[in-house]
């Protein structure tokens, strides 16, 4: 067996140990760049080094550096407060509002697990007290926020940013989070009208003012005040988008400096804010780039473009990536898998017969729309906050919906965006 072969079954290998046990894949990724460079390959320790991604860590560390600033200090539950109050009376609209209150904050640059662990709690509760499925409230929820995690100010979109220029291969970001919220809010749609949405609709029987008021004590007791530091923290968002998107500022070092400068307006509230960073997150980033550099020094991904190119029909191609995406991150870290993916896909995004739009977004769509199974983080916190119906009932439910997302969601986003293709693709 070659060592082309051999760096590809360790890559494999990691996801699945770390989808069985407690285990940063980014340690995985380290010592496997270790051990398959340098002891195997020989490649000088300097070569492994150069494949570590600096740049990508200064994106991902700015980026959630700023956002822990606004969870810490209640702009975050500022935000979720504004959108909890216009439910008012209508239950029929509460699985919307949550869906577009998790977009919204995602969007902002909200963790896709931090905006299920703020909005779950809430949402499902909602979803017990008014005889709401809560199944369907809780698949909305996450694919709602993983969708709009590919905005340009979070994780998933920083991801295929900094790989998609890795690999020189052009792309529109922004026409990338338009069509991962498009496809969401068709499933969405469809999840709602099977899940009992018309039921909710049919039985508008619930008093305003008795649910108005549940929703002001949604927020378990936090202020939801603006204060003045509140209002610097929200004009510090636009301002970030302004530097990232207009003056297209490295957004990593626009983050940094918007931080700091909110970080001297209040020292003493920002203290401990590094520590809400999520930094096993961007070990596990950085070590799997690090890894896929030692996979490209060795010709493992010459050796699996090779492999790809040999379907002799990119189309095609593109469909066994969107469905491996799929599989695989059901059970994986799909931030981990996002980063590992996408280069092992470059001949068909680089095939000037194919749009490089569609076949990213088939690829990210299939690769994050899944992380409501139950064996990811934001499927768990939804099995672990599902209030009405018996715990095992909730999770063979959730499992089933997975289930049906994991068999048909990356063949309609393949047929959707890479056969049929959208007027913007």
């Amino acid at each position: 067996m070659n060592v082309e072969i051999i760096g590809i079954l360790l890559l494999l290998l990691m996801f699945v140990i770390g989808a069985i046990l407690p285990i940063n894949i980014g340690l995985l990724g380290f010592v496997a760049a270790f051990l398959v460079g340098s002891v195997v390959s020989g490649i000088e320790m300097d070569d492994i080094f150069a494949g570590y991604p600096g740049d990508l860590f200064v994106l991902l560390s700015g980026v959630t550096f700023f956002f822990a600033i606004a969870q810490n200090n209640g702009t975050i539950d500022l935000i979720t407060h504004w959108g909890l109050k216009l439910v008012k009376g209508k239950v029929a609209l509460i699985p919307w509002v949550m869906f577009v209150l998790i977009a919204v904050l995602a969007s902002i640059g909200t963790q896709a697990t931090a905006c299920v662990m703020i909005i779950a709690p809430i949402a499902m509760r909602l979803a017990a007290q008014y005889n709401i499925n809560p199944v369907m409230m809780g698949s909305m929820i996450v694919i709602s926020s993983t969708a709009a995690s590919f905005s340009p100010l979070n994780l998933f979109g920083l991801i295929v940013k900094g790989v998609m220029e890795d690999i020189s291969v052009p792309y529109e970001p922004l026409l990338l989070f338009l069509n991962t919220m498009l496809f969401t809010t068709l499933v969405s749609i469809v999840l709602y009208i099977t899940m009992g949405g018309l039921r909710l609709i049919k039985n508008q029987n619930v008093s305003e003012s008795f649910l108005a008021a549940t929703v002001e004590n949604e927020v378990e007791n936090k202020e939801t005040e603006l204060t003045w530091f509140r209002v610097m923290t929200l004009l510090g968002i636009v301002v970030l988008i302004f530097l990232a998107l207009v003056l297209e500022i490295n957004m990593g070092f626009a983050a940094l400096t918007v931080g700091l400068v909110l970080t001297l307006m209040n020292p003493k509230e920002n203290e401990n804010v590094f520590k809400l960073l999520p930094w096993p997150i961007i070990f596990m980033i950085t070590g799997i780039v690090t890894y896929v550099g030692v996979l490209e020094s060795i010709g493992a991904l010459d050796y699996l473009t090779e492999l790809v190119a040999s379907i002799g029909n990119s189309t095609l191609a593109a469909l066994s990536a969107s469905y491996i995406g799929g599989i695989i991150s059901a059970f994986a870290s799909t931030t981990g898998f996002l980063a590992a993916i996408i280069p092992l896909a470059t001949p068909i995004l680089q095939d000037p017969s194919m749009s490089s739009l569609a076949v990213v977004t088939a690829i990210s769509i299939s690769s994050s729309i899944v992380d409501l199974s139950p064996f990811s983080t934001s499927g768990a916190l939804i099995v672990s906050n599902a209030q009405g119906m018996d715990s095992r009932e909730f999770y063979k439910k959730l499992m089933t919906v997975a289930g049906i997302i994991i068999a048909f969601g990356p063949g309609l986003a393949w047929l959707l965006f890479v056969l049929i293709g959208v007027p913007w693709g």
